[in-house]
């Protein structure tokens, strides 16, 4: 399949450069709230910088027919192998930032994961993305909540259910304890005051609303105040994810189910014994365990044992911020792989054009590592790692 002809802003080349734009228009609290990690924030660093050390071997003297980026997942040929990352909170962060996601991804054909505690619904998700975005489910603690989500889902013939496995509890992340944006949230003078700075943020949360935990509001009474909206999520969403309940998940969902957060063999042995159909190797942006390794680290080992991509869909997030790094996680043998901060410095760059254009940006830097390697599908990658 031809690449299409890739345009973007040019004056935001790369990831660096939105990050650096959407920093001077988003209010420091949402800021924040996006960038920071758990504690010293060392996986977070980590989880990045590890890219740096696989390295690709270019081929230029071979016969080379051009480029097909496109990759099938649960029976879906998707235009390239990235996605949007599930993230809660986007509408705080940007206004309307999920619908702006969801619609890019849409027109580009790939893949945009909602989170259980972003700010959009996901019947609205549903359709602006017509029917083509996969859903991100934090367990509930009541199994009747658990019920009528995956009701939901199945109304709008959601494609793919992503269940998170790694938050046994929040993360201490030191930036939103002291901005407010910890469990119960506040918006103190401070907030106020780095949000009246921040104009253009501003107008646009006037235009689209104060930002809500859409999917969850009809299990919400109504008129909670802050406080009672941080016991509410502490007291709906604090527990662990064992087999058991992915059992029960597996049971009841017939399409596609993938575990986002395995990192282990232990754990991707269970995700086969309880029938899931992919996982996504993650450490949850670096906001769960400091003391964790990169999900780059955590795929290479993975990849010694050739049986479980033969068993499951092999896909990973977090910490790529290039198309190199793109190309590097592919070559370690990821079958897919998803960001999510990058796509939100783009929308906190470039409003409503900020989708298209991270997306447009990706494939073009993507396109640009394959012609040097000589990849002419997505496949090839892992013949050009430098073991």
């Amino acid at each position: 399949m031809p690449i299409e002809k890739l345009t973007y802003n040019p004056n935001y080349p790369s990831v660096k450069d939105l990050k650096k734009r959407a920093k001077a228009r988003m209010p420091k609290f949402a800021f924040d709230y996006l960038e920071g990690g758990c504690n010293e924030e060392v996986n977070l660093s980590r989880s990045e910088t590890d890219y740096h050390d696989v390295l690709l071997q270019p081929s230029y003297l071979k016969k080379f027919g051009g480029i097909d980026m496109s990759t099938t997942l649960f029976g879906h040929r998707y235009d390239a192998p990235f996605g949007i990352s599930p993230i809660g909170l986007q509408g705080l962060m940007w206004p309307n930032a999920p619908e702006i996601l969801a619609r890019a991804a849409f027109k580009h054909n790939v893949p945009y994961i909602l989170s259980t505690v972003s700010t959009s619904s996901i019947e609205r998700i549903a359709e602006v993305s017509e029917g083509q975005a996969w859903f991100q489910l934090y367990h509930p603690t009541e199994n009747s909540l658990r019920d009528d989500i995956l009701r939901r889902l199945d109304a709008v013939q959601c494609p793919v259910l992503v269940v998170l496995v790694d938050v046994p509890s929040f993360g201490l992340r030191y930036r939103e304890i002291k901005s407010g944006l910890s469990m119960p949230p506040k918006m103190n003078i401070s907030n106020i005051f780095q949000a009246a700075i921040r104009p253009t943020w501003g107008i646009e949360t006037l235009r689209h609303g104060i930002p809500s935990f859409a999917t969850l509001k009809p299990y919400m009474e109504k008129g909670l105040d802050m406080a009672q909206l941080g016991k509410f999520m502490n007291k709906t969403f604090t527990g662990r994810v064992d087999t058991d309940k992915i059992k029960a998940i597996r049971d009841q969902w017939k399409g596609p189910m993938v575990l986002k957060g395995i990192t282990t063999e232990e754990d991707i042995k269970a995700s086969i014994a309880v029938g899931a159909d992919g996982i996504i190797v993650s450490n949850h942006g670096g906001r769960q365990i400091d003391a964790g390794e990169s999900t780059i680290v955590s795929l290479r080992k993975l990849m010694a044992t050739p049986a479980y991509r033969e068993k499951l869909t092999m896909m990973i997030d977090g910490g790529m911020r290039s198309g190199p790094d793109i190309g590097r996680a592919l070559a370690t043998g990821a079958d897919f792989t998803f960001m999510g901060r990058p796509f939100m410095y783009g929308v906190g760059a470039l409003g409503k054009k900020g989708g298209d254009h991270t997306i447009s940006m990706f494939k073009a830097q993507l396109k640009q590592v394959m012609e040097q390697l000589s990849c002419e599908k997505i496949a090839d990658f892992p013949e050009t790692l430098i073991k």
